[in-house]
């Protein structure tokens, strides 16, 4: 058997990362980037409040591919499709893992659910596929720990 996706956990410390969008998705993103010390940029013409408060470079426009010189990673989640496409496609012509929140086929790398206790950390991925299912595995392993 083949595997489409190689389980990796990422030391981002210190690590550019690049998220476009600014809405609810790409904070709960962001936040768990922060919490693995990326330096991270969001661009995004518009965002939620909470993102002002945040330890991050804010970038006030639209997604130029330019945005992706130096990222490690890129996280696109717009709620464009098309934009979300273009970031997924200047990403690969680049060499930058792209993580497309509405499009699992177009994305270089995914986001499993993830449970953390103390220094036990428990990634879950169905590999886009169901993610109701990866999120019920998720609620059972954080009631077993």
């Amino acid at each position: 058997m083949e595997l489409k996706h190689y389980p990796v956990f990422l030391d981002l410390k210190d690590r550019p990362v690049l998220v476009v969008g600014a809405g609810k998705v790409a904070l709960r993103k962001t936040r768990g980037l922060l919490e693995a010390g990326a330096r991270i940029t969001v661009v995004a013409p518009e965002c939620e409040p909470e993102f002002e408060e945040l330890p991050l470079r804010l970038v006030r426009r639209r997604f130029r591919a330019s945005d992706l010189a130096n990222a490690l990673l890129v996280f696109a989640a717009t709620n464009d499709r098309l934009t979300n496409h273009r970031i997924a496609i200047a990403a690969k012509g680049k060499g930058v893992f792209a993580n497309i929140a509405d499009s699992a086929e177009e994305c270089g790398f995914l986001v499993p659910a993830r449970v953390h206790r103390g220094d036990v950390h428990i990634a879950i991925s169905t590999g886009g596929e169901s993610p109701r299912l990866t999120a019920e595995l998720r609620k059972k392993l954080e009631e077993i720990l």
